[in-house]
């Protein structure tokens, strides 16, 4: 075998190696463009489709928690038989500045990061658009390449959802207690009453244990949840200008922030 044969063969296999790395490469991308492709129709199909499961209804332990796993749709409660004190009650626990963001809050990425580089426990940066895009599609865990997932799916949702829709769907998939998922089952479960008969007390302890539903009780209520309720409620006056505390508590709020 001649110089001129091995450096051909040499090149053969160059040029075979190239050709399967681009073979990988289109395969590669289409495999993410399909994928793409298959998560934009399901978010501008369910500005209108309620889901019946989310990523973290079918990552649930059902044998565990003794229950069998349901259909969301059967417990789903719409925008409109959700009460106002509801919805600001979520606003006020998770996400105060729901109505001014596209998706995420950058304000509060910052302070969490800071908080991680200084060791000290934060409450969390995810705005309430970013749970809905990691309950429905994604896993739980805090790394960055699922919080970096989440906050795209967070935009694309901000785009194609209103913010009413992008609401009762936080509120219909959220879990408030183990296996627990929705507000519809949840309002059933702690108080035997529909949504639209919730009272804002009772709106208030549902979001408190929103941070931690599996460890937290909405019913009987630690004196955390009790504590973490009456912060709720002072902010979604706060928030909404409608006076859902007590007129003896909204006093105290006066007379600690110097309000008139």
């Amino acid at each position: 075998m001649n110089v001129f044969t091995m450096k051909g063969m040499q090149i053969q296999s160059e040029l075979e190696q190239v050709s399967r790395m681009r073979l990988i490469g289109i395969v590669v991308f289409a495999a993410v463009a399909g994928l793409l492709f298959i998560l934009l129709v399901s978010i501008i199909s369910m500005r209108w489709l309620n889901p019946s499961v989310t990523a973290f209804t079918q990552q649930e332990d059902w044998q565990a928690l003794d229950t069998e796993q349901y259909n969301l749709r059967d417990h789903w409660v719409s925008s409109e038989d959700l009460p106002d004190h509801l919805k600001w009650a979520v606003i006020a626990a998770e996400d105060q500045l729901f109505y001014e963001h596209f998706g995420f809050d950058i304000g509060s990425i910052t302070d969490a990061m800071e908080d991680r580089d200084n060791e000290v426990r934060s409450r969390g940066a995810s705005t309430i658009t970013q749970q809905v895009a990691k309950n429905l599609y994604l896993w739980p865990g805090q790394s960055m390449l699922r919080k970096g997932i989440e906050a795209g799916i967070a935009v694309l949702i901000e785009l194609f959802w209103p913010k009413d829709r992008i609401l009762e769907v936080y509120l219909n998939i959220a879990e408030f207690g183990p296996g627990v998922y929705g507000v519809g089952k949840a309002s059933r479960e702690y108080y035997d009453a529909a949504p639209s008969q919730l009272q804002p007390e009772m709106s208030a302890r549902l979001a408190a244990v929103l941070p931690s539903p599996k460890r937290m009780r909405v019913n009987p209520p630690s004196p955390f949840v009790k504590r973490q309720s009456q912060w709720i409620l002072r902010n979604m006056t706060q928030l909404s200008g409608i006076p859902y505390l007590p007129q003896e508590d909204r006093d105290e709020t006066k007379d600690q922030y110097g309000q008139e």
